[in-house]
């Protein structure tokens, strides 16, 4: 005899209504105040259409979705109910389920229901997470270029293509769960038996069946159609490269087609024979048994038999057109195709005399490193302990005085983790220590005696007070030089914290603002248009909820005037109000008509371009400094990148500004008609101050600079062979950490008619060290410019490793470098620049010392110079310079004068001069080899080669002034003429 299962006592079941009760309300409770306290942030930020627009989208998806999908699964589990039989064969099996039949015939309704409502339930939430998708295909825009395969828009590929992928996945999946449900409400009610005489399965419930069967071949079909499609965004085997290849388009393309023809066949087989003339399984089966044995033979063993057999033994000419097609999208989805490649015949190896004269390039070498000095500038512009700078400082460039130079700046922030004792309690963090003071700026390419930077803003005394903090005397500026009408940093990267401001009618300050010397301290209340107001009971519940924080009721800081600000991360603010973007890692301080801003580059992307090489853009992101005052960017596929934002966070009261930078990008048209039209301003309406302070995004740059290492090849077979394919270097100054960054510098490189602040970066070609190429990223009148300085194929001139060896291997520097590390000092490198001049590369890299005390800060010690085979370390960069050029032979002109004429060939023959002496180089290489070969034939035919080499040099030579250095050389495979020494 059974034991019965005891039942809940009245009481119990009462705990476990109220236990749930109590889970949902305070479940729904705080999904309530989340909602609730986002509107008002949205309300303050005047971006309440961003908030409506992504909550009432999601919430219709969800509904959409979530009841479309609960209806079909209810209504099959209802018509399977519906059509069961009325008599049920005598068998233990369906002994067995009369049971669960008892259970579930009563409430039948009920329980079909619940399951549907589950399911339901997931689907809402599946496709509620899907409302970008649908607020771009409902936005969709045209791109204007079609895919080289079908003619179809691109904006096919990146607006509709996802959604309708993702509809087709929704459907085949809410038909499958249907035939499950159906057949197990059949299997239950008799309509489907595994075991007993007869039919398995009765003519309504095979009907049932065999139609959802049917349903889901048929999807099947579409399935197929939209391959086709997909085949452009797949991989071309062997290649590393996106889109379709030979056998793709040729086999699997038609094979495709085929298959959704043979599906549709299939789908109307299933339906026909099985209720119409055979009246069983047995035909049904052998449809779908066909298509399956169709898709393993037309769809898998057919285009790899044309690929082992008809591509791979011709792959190079069967691939090219695809290859090419590749290369262009790439280029064009990337922003790549209109940069602009020079040749530059670098050569020279011997450090000219014109360094020291030089007044372009040479005093605009940046000696801070920003990425070094952070640790400087928050002991010498800290003051007061919780003051910091952050990890990395940021480049931008300033006119004072008539002259445009880049300086090193940051933000003197409030951290509030460097609060100590009494200060960390909740009245001090949040009401008192709100806001950080003043932009801190110093020349990039100057520092004092000492080595310190020569700071010209963000003062918080006086000049006196600066150098008695400097232990000494200071090169900083008397006054202000970028002056700022309101300094105050209510809005900044370390400010994580919330602040409540806002004092009585006639109450005092409490805000601590800014030590003022021997007149104590300031204190100061926020007059911003920031913050959302908790003055009333209403308010201060709400947050008291948000942050779990009793003391929103209880304290008397938090008054009738009150205002709390919160989200102050300027990355966080655009993140919220433009949740479309992907943004910068780098956000930068400006001063911008007297006020500091933040501004933050935004980037549309894409994943669908057809034919576009795909990338992670975190790992084309990574550097030496991610993570180090940089974000590091989320984990994303992407094949298209558009800079398309410049942001702006206004440091005082928050203010967020969105303006469009690239307006022809269709994606940025889609959001802003998303979002109502006028989200993003557009770019005329620009302030000239803030256009001026704007750069070229270094993420945009690090994922350009990674593809154009091998789509500056723009020939196929040229890429196929992959020869001439580059290297992003390893950070040379911090090795075996990760690539080296780039770095924004105010300089004029070869082939530019003004100095221009740009992105730069070396590369050097694949699996070898030399130097192949400098990227760099600029804005030219507005306009985006990527250039690209590339040197010949077999130049001698060194890449950022061997430079960086050639230097720590040097006798002077190795041993004064191991002198200044000890157990009282550090060593900390600078960036290692690549500087074009005169027909070679100078290499400066700045020497730090920190000394290994309580709060340590780096400061300027040496400079270490490279060019050619020759290497210089001296204190300053001008006695750096003027050793390197006494290294090479040259004389240094006395100050005021140039040196000889005939020291630098003239303009316009250098470049013949740097061509002839490559050819001489070119020619000694193949004496050698053809020496190594054994073939004399070979042998002779380079040796007239070089003889004829020398002779061009030498005339060369004579136009450019030059004396040769000494008698010509003999045809010999070790001799090496010098030029431009």
């Amino acid at each position: 005899m059974r034991t019965p299962v005891p039942r809940m006592s009245r009481r119990g079941r009462v705990t476990v209504a109220v236990l749930i009760g109590a889970f949902l309300f305070f479940t729904l409770l705080g999904w309530a105040v989340e909602a609730w306290t986002d509107w008002l942030w949205f309300e303050e930020t005047n971006y309440t259409q961003v908030f409506t627009g992504v909550l009432v989208t999601r919430a219709l998806l969800f509904l959409i979705f979530g009841l479309a999908v609960a209806l079909i699964i209810a209504g099959n589990l209802y018509l399977a109910y519906r059509l069961r039989p009325m008599l049920f064969p005598h068998s233990p099996e369906q002994q067995v389920l009369d049971r669960y039949r008892m259970i579930l015939t009563p409430r039948i309704g009920t329980w079909i229901a619940l399951a549907a409502g589950v399911i339901g339930l997931f689907a809402g939430l599946s496709a509620q997470g899907n409302w970008a998708q649908w607020m771009l295909f409902a936005n969709k825009q045209p791109f204007g270029v079609t895919d080289p395969q079908f003619g179809v828009d691109v904006g096919y590929y990146i607006f509709e293509y996802p959604f309708w992928r993702y509809l087709l996945g929704a459907a085949m999946t809410t038909v499958v769960l249907s035939l499950l449900g159906a057949l197990s409400m059949h299997y239950v009610y008799g309509g489907v038996r595994l075991t007993g005489a007869g039919d398995r399965m009765t003519t309504a419930a095979r009907a049932h069946v065999t139609t959802l069967v049917a349903v889901f071949v048929l999807l099947k079909a579409g399935a197929y159609v939209l391959d086709r499609r997909g085949l452009l965004l797949g991989d071309i085997e062997g290649f590393g490269v996106t889109g379709a290849g030979y056998s793709a388009v040729n086999a699997l393309l038609p094979a495709k087609e085929i298959l959704a023809y043979i599906s549709i066949v299939v789908a109307i087989a299933i339906v026909v024979f099985s209720n119409a003339f055979m009246r069983n399984l047995v035909w049904p089966g052998i449809s779908l048994a066909l298509l399956v044995i169709s898709a393993i033979a037309v769809g898998g063993i057919y285009p790899w038999a044309v690929q082992t057999f008809t591509v791979n033994p011709s792959l190079r000419d069967k691939e090219a057109v695809y290859i090419q097609r590749s290369i262009e999208a790439t280029r064009a989805a990337y922003g790549l195709t209109d940069t602009k490649v020079t040749s530059h015949p670098a050569s020279n190896l011997t450090p000219p005399a014109t360094l020291t004269t030089d007044t372009s390039i040479v005093p605009n070498i940046r000696l801070l490193d920003p990425a070094q000095v952070s640790d400087t500038y928050t002991q010498l512009q800290q003051v007061r302990g919780f003051y910091d700078f952050g990890e990395k400082l940021d480049i931008d460039r300033y006119t004072i005085n008539g002259r445009t130079q880049d300086y090193v700046v940051g933000v003197r922030e409030l951290d509030p983790s460097k609060l100590v004792g009494g200060q960390r309690n909740w009245l001090n963090r949040h009401t008192v220590f709100t806001h950080g003071y003043g932009l801190v700026a110093a020349p990039a390419n100057q520092v004092g005696r000492d080595g310190q930077p020569c700071f010209v803003s963000g003062f918080l005394g006086s000049q006196e007070e600066e150098e008695e903090r400097s232990g000494g005397e200071s090169c900083s500026s008397t006054t202000e030089q970028i002056p700022t009408t309101q300094p105050r940093v209510y809005y900044g990267e370390r400010l994580t914290d919330y602040a409540i401001v806002g004092k009585r009618d006639g109450g005092r300050d409490v805000e601590f603002d800014r030590p003022a010397g021997e007149a104590g301290d300031q204190y100061y209340t926020y007059q911003g248009t920031g913050g959302v107001k908790i003055g009333s009971l209403a308010r201060r519940l709400l947050f008291a909820a948000k942050y779990r924080e009793v003391n929103f009721l209880l304290s008397e800081a938090v008054n009738e005037n009150s205002k709390i600000l919160y989200e102050r991360d300027p990355r966080s603010r655009v993140e919220k109000v433009a949740p479309f973007l992907t943004l910068d890692g780098d956000p930068y301080p400006a001063v911008v008509d007297g006020r500091i801003v933040w501004i933050v580059d935004g980037y549309t992307t894409a994943s669908t371009y057809p034919y576009s090489d795909r990338i992670n853009l975190q790992q084309a992101t990574n550097d030496s400094l991610t993570n180090r005052g940089t974000f590091q960017l989320a984990r994303q596929s992407i094949n298209y990148i558009r800079n398309s934002v410049k942001a702006t966070v206004d440091a005082y009261d928050g203010t967020v500004t969105l303006y469009a930078f690239d307006e022809a990008d269709p994606v940025l048209k889609a959001w802003n008609a998303a979002f109502g039209g006028d989200l993003v301003k557009p770019r005329d309406q620009i302030p000239q101050q803030l256009q001026e302070h704007l750069r070229y995004p270094a993420d945009l740059f690090k994922v350009q600079r990674d593809l154009l290492a091998r789509f500056h090849v723009t020939e196929a077979n040229e890429f196929f062979s992959g020869q001439n394919f580059w290297d992003v270097p390893e950070d040379p100054a911090q090795p075996g950490t990760n690539k080296q960054p780039p770095y924004y510098l105010l300089t004029r490189l070869p082939g530019q008619e003004a100095t221009r602040f740009q992105l730069v970066a070396a590369v050097t070609p694949v699996q070898r060290q030399n130097l192949a190429a400098l990227i760099s990223g600029s804005y030219v009148d507005g306009k985006p410019t990527l250039e690209v300085l590339e040197l010949p194929p077999e130049n001698r001139i060194p890449g950022p490793g061997q430079a960086q060896q050639q230097m720590e291997n040097n006798a002077e520097v190795r041993e004064t470098l191991t002198l200044l590390q000890s157990e009282t000092s550090t060593v900390v490198k600078g960036n290692l620049l690549s500087l074009p001049f005169g027909g070679g590369m100078l290499y400066v890299e700045p020497i730090y010392l920190k000394s290994n005390v309580e709060n340590p800060y780096p400061l300027l010690k040496k400079v270490l110079l490279n060019y050619g085979d020759h290497v210089a370390f001296a204190d300053t960069l001008d006695a750096a310079i003027k050793q390197l050029v006494e290294s090479g032979g040259a004389s240094v002109a006395p100050p005021g004068e140039t040196p000889p004429p005939t020291a630098q060939p003239p303009d316009g023959v250098s470049g013949d001069l740097a061509a002839a002496a490559a050819e001489v180089r070119k020619a000694i290489d193949e004496v050698r080899a053809a020496q190594q070969s054994g073939d004399f034939e070979r042998y002779g035919r380079a040796l007239a080669n070089l003889d004829a080499a020398l002779k061009r040099f030498e005339e060369a030579q004579r136009r450019a002034g030059v004396a040769p250095p000494g008698p010509t050389p003999s045809p010999s495979p070790d001799s090496s003429p010098s030029p431009g020494s």
